[in-house]
């Protein structure tokens, strides 16, 4: 079978991230962000129209490869280095407000599921949605290419 770890990340983060603006109507950016940086270590606004579609999709592979995942640990991993300009550069971690927002959404799509203690984990729909998609993807890969199928099903 093959899974998402099997498929290019970017493929398939921007498949997943055209599927949930397509088709789930409950992961959709607020009236805010126009106009909100995704955290203190960023100088610019999100230049993509569709990055809030981008992270939803990105954070359900986090979420994926990581089977359960709190939003601390989103905060690091989307976390970056603040320039200071003169002054030493610190690591600053993402904002919080746009990942439980996305993570809350996710849950209404009943694609993600709290956990008490372990954080959020993905439900049956989510892991089938992020399967058929890199299944898909991987078709098309081996469309391409037809030597990479014998890496499919091992």
């Amino acid at each position: 079978m093959v899974g998402v770890k099997d498929v290019p990340s970017e493929k398939l983060i921007k498949e997943l991230a055209i599927y949930l603006k397509d088709n789930c109507r409950t992961v959709s950016p607020p009236s805010w962000s126009k106009f909100v940086k995704t955290g203190v270590h960023r100088e610019r606004l999100p230049q993509n129209d569709d990055w809030w579609w981008i992270r939803a999709a990105s954070i359900l592979r986090k979420i994926y490869l990581n089977h359960h995942i709190g939003i601390e640990k989103l905060r690091k991993m989307y976390g970056g280095v603040r320039n200071a300009g003169l002054r030493p550069r610190h690591f600053r971690k993402a904002g919080g407000k746009i990942i439980r927002l996305i993570l809350q959404q996710l849950e209404k799509a009943e694609l993600v599921r709290t956990v008490k203690g372990e954080g959020r984990i993905l439900t049956p729909n989510g892991y089938a949605l992020l399967d058929r998609i890199s299944m898909k993807i991987f078709r098309e890969i081996t469309r391409e290419n037809p030597s990479l199928r014998k890496y499919a099903f091992q």
